[in-house]
């Protein structure tokens, strides 16, 4: 963290001069979804876990109505005012921080405006939330800042908002909720339908998480992702048709949908359906399984989750696929699977600690052949949510 945030603070006084003294940092981390995909906007349950990568974010008021964004990864610097915010696809990254603003002062929230610079080791486009990240750091900010005293999930619905209808991505409430609540040491079972989360302690024993990139980008708005929910959406409109009732797809039990199935005519809107109904049921045998100390089936339900996405939801992809069949092969895996939302990015395995050398090299080898290119694998612990750094934290920044 010292050297990453030294240099944002070099970039962020030659991008903002004035007083040290004004400026505050905040941080926000990414997220892990360990299993449970593509089912947090069908009203499923997700078990997610925060990551100690994540972006920091240095801000400066400004009382002139303007924001001001930049990026130690991203080019550009897009000036906003707080008062009239559009989405404008030329300003790239700022699109997110912007969408909070406005979501916030549809809130209601006054905002005079800032100069924001993020910097992370959160890798963009990688599976791993790195936008929900921009958008928790920014919306912490600017709750301290407009003295709004917003509460914790006040903050994390309106930065889905944001996503949804200013950014256009119909996301479910995971990212936000895995960057905004986390916990050091705990993944969050979150049922989506009711909000209601728990902690659960992330107990491997000897064995830990390990996430890997496949080195291929997606993005969101770009992806077939908006066209999956629309998907379920027709599949569920088939399912009411006979069961008013069912509002969401999660809530059929298997036993129902077995029963139900023939009702969702088309064969890819009832391979979405089945994924989604079959993924919220390995959920909760897989945090019963990691409560239990039986590894074994917790990373067997890793495997399967895979294999759903991949056959019955479609969004692995070639270099994913790739990636976990050498995850799943490689010494000392218990299970694995994609994370995210597909397309490309990250996948996440357990693994036996004591064959990590073993199990990196095999995956890289096999990895390389398969689709051309390296894979990257990112040491990371599991962390808190999005929060304000205290001046110690910040203090050696201007060393």
């Amino acid at each position: 963290m010292r050297g990453l945030v030294a240099g944002a603070w070099r970039e962020f006084l030659a991008f903002s001069p004035g007083p040290a003294n004004d400026v505050r940092l905040f941080f926000a981390p990414g997220r892990v979804n360990i299993i449970g995909e593509h089912i947090d906007y069908n009203g499923g349950r997700v078990f997610p876990a925060a990551l100690t990568l994540g972006n920091y974010l240095l801000v400066r008021p400004r009382a002139d109505g303007l924001a001001r964004f930049a990026s130690t990864g991203f080019p550009g610097r897009p000036t906003a005012p707080v008062s009239g915010l559009r989405f404008d696809a030329a300003d790239g990254f700022a699109n997110y921080p912007k969408g909070v603003l406005w979501a916030l002062r549809e809130r209601g929230v006054g905002f005079a405006g800032a100069d924001f610079l993020f910097a992370g080791d959160l890798p963009d486009g990688a599976g791993l939330s790195s936008s929900a990240s921009v958008q928790l750091a920014t919306a912490v900010a600017v709750n301290a800042l407009s003295g709004a005293g917003l509460a914790p999930l006040d903050l994390v619905l309106a930065c889905q908002r944001a996503e949804n209808e200013f950014v256009g991505v119909r996301s479910g409430i995971m990212d936000q909720y895995a960057v905004g609540m986390g916990r050091a040491g705990f993944a969050m079972l979150l049922d989506t339908a009711t909000l209601v989360g728990e902690y659960v302690p992330l107990d491997l024993g000897e064995r830990r998480l390990v996430v890997v990139n496949t080195n291929v980008r997606r993005e969101l708005a770009d992806s077939r992702y908006n066209e999956r929910r629309a998907e379920c959406e027709q599949a569920l409109a088939r399912l009411r048709a006979v069961r008013p009732d069912v509002r969401q797809l999660a809530q059929l039990s298997v036993a129902q949908w077995d029963k139900l199935q023939a009702v969702v005519d088309e064969p890819s809107l009832r391979r979405r359906a089945r994924h989604v109904i079959t993924e919220n049921a390995r959920v909760a045998d897989a945090v019963e399984a990691l409560r239990a100390g039986r590894m074994e089936q917790f990373g067997s339900l890793l495997n399967a989750s895979h294999d759903s996405l991949r056959r019955d939801y479609e969004v692995t992809g070639p270099q994913l696929d790739a990636l976990v069949d050498a995850m799943q092969r490689a010494p000392g895996c218990l299970g694995a699977r994609m994370t995210g939302a597909g397309f490309g990015g990250c996948a996440v395995a357990v693994v036996d600690s004591a064959a990590m050398a073993d199990f990196t090299a095999q995956v890289q080898a096999a990895y390389e052949r398969a689709v051309g290119h390296c894979a990257t694998f990112y040491k990371s612990g599991v962390g808190g949510g999005a929060r304000e750094l205290d001046a110690r934290e910040a203090a050696f920044a201007d060393a």
